[in-house]
């Protein structure tokens, strides 16, 4: 079990790592929507599983996991910028969780939508990169309000 959580925090680190590099993010995507799944860690404030939307840092780990009742999503590629402003935030206000890097058996790292963000913004800071925002000046004003609405 503690081999399980410290494989899945592994896979997610190195998820962070490439996104940074690559630019790039992928979500499994259909005529209706994005691929989600139930949290198999948190449940909202009704005892509820929480919804899951799922990513993964490179296009055949996408396509590993259409599969199932996924068979009908093709992978979708999102620009970094576009996942951190759009995506993250948009998660975070409607209540979904980002999971990162599943595996063909549906388990991977679960983390709130804003984290993921500061994560990724940290390790654009570490490879020393700058993104081109829409709605932030930079990197560092992202940063700042997020960490205002997370206080």
């Amino acid at each position: 079990m503690i081999q399980d959580i410290l494989q899945l925090q592994q896979r997610h680190e190195e998820f962070i790592k490439k996104i940074c590099k690559t630019e790039k993010v992928y979500g499994l995507e259909n005529q209706i929507g994005f691929a989600t799944l139930d949290s198999a860690n948190y449940e909202d404030e009704n005892g509820k599983s929480m919804p899951v939307m799922c990513f993964w840092s490179d296009r055949n780990g996408a396509r590993a996991c259409a599969k199932d009742k996924w068979k009908s999503y093709e992978p979708s590629e999102i620009q970094l910028a576009e996942f951190i402003e759009e995506w993250c935030v948009g998660m975070y206000n409607e209540g979904l969780l980002a999971g990162t890097d599943f595996d063909e058996n549906k388990l991977g790292n679960e983390i709130d939508a804003l984290e993921l963000l500061l994560e990724i913004a940290t390790e654009l800071q570490s490879q020393n990169k700058e993104l081109q925002f829409k709605k932030f000046e930079n990197l560092s004003d992202l940063e700042e309000q997020i960490r205002e609405i997370l206080e």
